[in-house]
Protein backbone atom coordinates (compact mmCIF):
# COMPACT_ATOMS: atom_id res chain seq x y z
CA UNK A 1 0.00 0.00 0.00
CA UNK A 2 1.28 3.35 -1.25
CA UNK A 3 1.69 6.25 1.60
CA UNK A 4 -0.95 7.84 -0.19
CA UNK A 5 -3.53 5.18 0.84
CA UNK A 6 -2.68 5.79 4.65
CA UNK A 7 -3.28 9.78 3.98
CA UNK A 8 -6.73 10.56 4.73
CA UNK A 9 -7.50 14.55 3.52
CA UNK A 10 -10.63 16.64 4.23
CA UNK A 11 -11.40 18.56 1.56
CA UNK A 12 -13.87 21.86 3.00
CA UNK A 13 -14.59 23.49 -0.60
CA UNK A 14 -18.49 24.75 -1.15
CA UNK A 15 -17.62 25.49 -4.84
CA UNK A 16 -18.66 22.43 -6.41
CA UNK A 17 -16.03 22.78 -9.51
CA UNK A 18 -13.09 23.45 -7.82
CA UNK A 19 -14.39 20.52 -4.99
CA UNK A 20 -14.96 18.25 -7.98
CA UNK A 21 -11.38 18.75 -9.65
CA UNK A 22 -9.35 18.71 -6.12
CA UNK A 23 -11.20 14.95 -5.23
CA UNK A 24 -10.85 13.71 -8.67
CA UNK A 25 -7.30 14.50 -8.25
CA UNK A 26 -6.97 12.77 -4.73
CA UNK A 27 -8.94 9.57 -6.00
CA UNK A 28 -6.69 9.48 -9.24
CA UNK A 29 -3.29 9.64 -6.82
CA UNK A 30 -4.98 7.44 -4.43
CA UNK A 31 -5.54 9.63 -1.37
CA UNK A 32 -8.62 8.83 0.63
CA UNK A 33 -10.29 11.57 1.27
CA UNK A 34 -13.65 12.96 3.39
CA UNK A 35 -15.94 16.51 1.55
CA UNK A 36 -17.08 19.01 3.92
CA UNK A 37 -19.28 22.37 1.61
CA UNK A 38 -19.42 24.25 4.64
CA UNK A 39 -17.62 25.65 8.06
CA UNK A 40 -19.49 23.46 10.37
CA UNK A 41 -19.78 20.35 8.45
CA UNK A 42 -16.00 20.95 8.47
CA UNK A 43 -15.54 20.87 12.14
CA UNK A 44 -17.98 18.41 12.45
CA UNK A 45 -15.66 15.81 10.22
CA UNK A 46 -12.56 17.15 11.52
CA UNK A 47 -13.51 16.13 14.95
CA UNK A 48 -15.21 12.57 13.92
CA UNK A 49 -12.95 11.44 11.86
CA UNK A 50 -9.20 12.91 12.60
CA UNK A 51 -7.63 13.07 8.88
CA UNK A 52 -3.91 13.74 7.98
CA UNK A 53 -4.51 16.96 6.62
CA UNK A 54 -7.25 19.35 5.78
CA UNK A 55 -7.74 21.39 2.03
CA UNK A 56 -9.66 24.41 3.24
CA UNK A 57 -11.22 27.42 1.27
CA UNK A 58 -12.03 30.88 3.29
CA UNK A 59 -14.76 31.49 1.67
CA UNK A 60 -17.36 29.78 3.09
CA UNK A 61 -21.39 29.94 3.31
CA UNK A 62 -21.59 29.55 7.38
CA UNK A 63 -18.11 30.30 9.00
CA UNK A 64 -15.42 32.31 7.32
CA UNK A 65 -11.99 30.13 6.78
CA UNK A 66 -9.89 31.86 9.57
CA UNK A 67 -12.74 30.75 12.36
CA UNK A 68 -12.40 27.48 11.50
CA UNK A 69 -8.34 27.87 11.66
CA UNK A 70 -8.98 29.01 14.94
CA UNK A 71 -11.34 26.00 15.85
CA UNK A 72 -9.49 23.19 14.97
CA UNK A 73 -6.29 24.64 15.94
CA UNK A 74 -7.97 24.48 19.78
CA UNK A 75 -7.61 20.76 19.69
CA UNK A 76 -5.54 19.67 16.83
CA UNK A 77 -2.35 20.30 15.07
CA UNK A 78 -3.27 18.90 11.89
CA UNK A 79 -1.80 20.34 8.80
CA UNK A 80 -4.21 22.86 6.95
CA UNK A 81 -3.50 23.60 3.70
CA UNK A 82 -5.17 27.12 2.46
CA UNK A 83 -6.52 27.18 -1.07
CA UNK A 84 -8.64 30.65 -1.48
CA UNK A 85 -9.38 33.16 -3.85
CA UNK A 86 -8.03 35.42 -1.84
CA UNK A 87 -4.50 36.35 -3.16
CA UNK A 88 -3.22 39.26 -1.28
CA UNK A 89 -0.39 39.35 1.71
CA UNK A 90 -2.40 39.96 4.38
CA UNK A 91 -4.71 37.41 3.73
CA UNK A 92 -1.94 34.84 3.58
CA UNK A 93 -0.92 36.35 7.03
CA UNK A 94 -3.68 36.30 8.47
CA UNK A 95 -4.28 32.54 7.64
CA UNK A 96 -0.59 31.32 8.39
CA UNK A 97 -1.01 33.76 11.77
CA UNK A 98 -4.20 31.55 12.61
CA UNK A 99 -2.77 28.34 12.41
CA UNK A 100 -2.80 27.28 8.48
CA UNK A 101 0.41 25.49 7.31
CA UNK A 102 0.44 26.42 3.75
CA UNK A 103 -1.31 28.31 0.85
CA UNK A 104 -2.20 27.90 -2.16
CA UNK A 105 -4.04 30.50 -4.05
CA UNK A 106 -6.51 29.92 -7.04
CA UNK A 107 -6.27 28.76 -9.68
CA UNK A 108 -3.90 26.24 -8.89
CA UNK A 109 -2.04 23.57 -11.07
CA UNK A 110 -2.32 20.12 -9.76
CA UNK A 111 1.10 19.62 -9.61
CA UNK A 112 1.37 21.83 -7.01
CA UNK A 113 -1.62 20.74 -5.02
CA UNK A 114 0.05 17.39 -4.83
CA UNK A 115 3.35 18.66 -4.22
CA UNK A 116 1.78 20.78 -1.13
CA UNK A 117 0.44 17.21 0.02
CA UNK A 118 3.59 15.70 -0.17
CA UNK A 119 5.32 18.49 1.86
CA UNK A 120 2.50 17.96 4.75
CA UNK A 121 3.32 14.06 4.63
CA UNK A 122 6.42 14.42 5.21
CA UNK A 123 5.98 17.07 7.89
CA UNK A 124 3.53 14.43 9.69
CA UNK A 125 5.97 11.71 9.41
CA UNK A 126 8.92 13.71 10.89
CA UNK A 127 7.01 15.40 13.57
CA UNK A 128 6.60 12.79 16.23
CA UNK A 129 10.22 12.00 15.65
CA UNK A 130 11.32 15.64 15.54
CA UNK A 131 9.34 15.89 19.26
CA UNK A 132 10.52 12.58 21.12
CA UNK A 133 14.25 13.39 19.43
CA UNK A 134 17.28 15.17 21.27
CA UNK A 135 18.53 15.33 18.17
CA UNK A 136 17.27 17.16 14.46
CA UNK A 137 19.21 16.37 11.57
CA UNK A 138 18.27 17.78 7.84
CA UNK A 139 20.62 16.76 4.96
CA UNK A 140 23.88 18.57 6.48
CA UNK A 141 22.36 20.13 8.84
CA UNK A 142 22.49 18.66 13.10
CA UNK A 143 21.06 20.52 15.88
CA UNK A 144 22.19 18.56 19.22
CA UNK A 145 18.94 19.90 21.84
CA UNK A 146 20.24 18.22 24.45
CA UNK A 147 23.83 20.05 24.23
CA UNK A 148 22.83 22.99 22.47
CA UNK A 149 25.14 22.08 19.83
CA UNK A 150 24.77 22.68 16.07
CA UNK A 151 26.78 21.60 13.40
CA UNK A 152 26.55 21.65 9.28
CA UNK A 153 28.70 19.95 6.54
CA UNK A 154 30.51 18.15 9.94
CA UNK A 155 31.73 21.90 11.08
CA UNK A 156 30.39 23.12 14.43
CA UNK A 157 28.11 26.21 14.14
CA UNK A 158 28.65 28.69 16.89
CA UNK A 159 25.24 31.06 17.47
CA UNK A 160 24.23 33.30 19.99
CA UNK A 161 21.19 32.47 22.24
CA UNK A 162 18.58 34.43 19.85
CA UNK A 163 20.37 32.74 16.47
CA UNK A 164 20.10 29.27 18.22
CA UNK A 165 16.23 30.03 19.28
CA UNK A 166 15.22 30.79 15.69
CA UNK A 167 17.00 27.82 14.50
CA UNK A 168 15.53 25.80 16.65
CA UNK A 169 11.70 27.40 15.83
CA UNK A 170 12.41 26.81 12.21
CA UNK A 171 13.94 23.19 12.63
CA UNK A 172 10.90 22.25 14.97
CA UNK A 173 8.30 23.47 12.15
CA UNK A 174 10.42 22.04 8.79
CA UNK A 175 8.50 22.89 5.74
CA UNK A 176 5.97 25.60 7.65
CA UNK A 177 5.79 28.86 6.69
CA UNK A 178 6.19 30.74 9.77
CA UNK A 179 5.38 34.46 9.33
CA UNK A 180 6.98 37.23 10.94
CA UNK A 181 4.28 37.91 14.16
CA UNK A 182 4.56 33.94 15.03
CA UNK A 183 8.65 34.73 14.84
CA UNK A 184 8.64 37.58 16.93
CA UNK A 185 5.93 35.95 19.62
CA UNK A 186 7.81 33.11 20.06
CA UNK A 187 11.14 34.12 20.30
CA UNK A 188 11.03 38.11 21.59
CA UNK A 189 7.48 37.25 23.32
CA UNK A 190 6.05 40.76 21.28
CA UNK A 191 4.93 41.09 17.50
CA UNK A 192 5.44 44.40 16.71
CA UNK A 193 5.84 45.44 13.10
CA UNK A 194 9.14 47.76 14.18
CA UNK A 195 10.62 44.61 15.57
CA UNK A 196 10.74 43.02 11.95
CA UNK A 197 14.06 44.64 10.82
CA UNK A 198 15.28 43.15 13.92
CA UNK A 199 14.54 39.43 12.95
CA UNK A 200 15.66 40.01 9.55
CA UNK A 201 18.61 40.98 10.88
CA UNK A 202 19.29 37.85 12.71
CA UNK A 203 17.85 36.10 9.70
CA UNK A 204 20.89 37.38 7.88
CA UNK A 205 23.40 36.35 10.27
CA UNK A 206 22.13 33.28 10.68
CA UNK A 207 21.59 32.26 7.19
CA UNK A 208 25.32 33.65 6.86
CA UNK A 209 26.92 31.21 9.55
CA UNK A 210 24.79 28.45 8.02
CA UNK A 211 25.92 28.65 4.50
CA UNK A 212 29.41 29.37 5.51
CA UNK A 213 30.54 25.86 5.32
CA UNK A 214 31.81 24.70 1.44
CA UNK A 215 29.04 22.47 0.26
CA UNK A 216 26.35 23.97 2.48
CA UNK A 217 22.72 24.07 1.21
CA UNK A 218 20.59 26.87 1.20
CA UNK A 219 17.56 25.68 3.86
CA UNK A 220 16.36 28.99 4.93
CA UNK A 221 13.59 30.13 2.38
CA UNK A 222 11.74 33.87 2.59
CA UNK A 223 8.92 34.89 1.85
CA UNK A 224 8.68 38.38 1.28
CA UNK A 225 6.13 40.21 3.26
CA UNK A 226 5.39 37.20 4.93
CA UNK A 227 7.99 35.50 6.88
CA UNK A 228 10.25 31.82 6.75
CA UNK A 229 10.47 28.72 6.40
CA UNK A 230 12.86 26.02 6.39
CA UNK A 231 13.21 23.32 3.65
CA UNK A 232 13.47 19.97 4.20
CA UNK A 233 16.51 18.55 1.90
Amino acid sequence: MSQSNLFQILVVEDDAPVRNLITTTLKTHGYRYLVAENGESALMQAASFAPDAILLDLGLPDLDGIEVIHRIRGWSEVPIIIISARSEDSDKIEALDAGADDYLTKPFSVEELLARLRVAQRRQARQNETQQSPFYENGPLQIDYAAGRVQMCGEEIHLTSTEYKLLCLLAQNTDKVLTHRFILQKVWGSSWENDVGTLRVFMATLRKKLEKPIGAPRLIQTYIGIGYRMMRV
